[in-house]
């Protein structure tokens, strides 16, 4: 049985994770509030080589930006699933809301923090936060 299962929001991507997470942490860059249209990205670690996907490979794409992780969504309904370090391809972390229940983990770091959302506080939880 796997550890985690999840799927995008159409249910065309399905994948399994073999393992619990490493972690999570809520990212406040502009480009993943640009990416989700929320002020952060709730992700977690996911342990290399425990990822499969058993449903809709081929409906998942990718956008690399030059500076960043590449950033893995579903080209049917838009779902935000995985992002991927391109120099050290095992190094993967999964979108928390498209886990199926719980995903083990709760994020323990808010970064980016020097860009976050005018537009919704930081709420005072508690969290480490750092800049970059």
């Amino acid at each position: 049985m796997p550890e985690l299962t999840g799927h995008c929001n159409c249910a065309g991507v399905r994948f399994e994770i073999d393992a619990p997470l490493t972690g999570a942490a809520y990212c406040h860059c502009t480009r993943c509030q640009r990416r989700t249209g929320a002020a952060a990205s709730p992700q977690g670690g996911i342990p290399p080589g425990t990822l499969r996907i058993v449903a809709g490979e081929d409906l998942i794409r990718s956008w690399q930006p030059e500076d960043g992780f590449a950033k893995q969504f579903c080209s049917v309904c838009g779902s935000h699933l995985f992002s991927q370090d391109p120099e050290h391809p095992e190094k993967r972390s999964v979108r928390l809301g498209v886990v199926d229940g719980d995903p083990g983990v709760r994020p323990r770091l808010r970064h980016h923090v020097e860009t976050a959302a005018v537009w919704e506080p930081l709420p005072d939880d508690g969290l480490p936060r750092r800049a970059g």
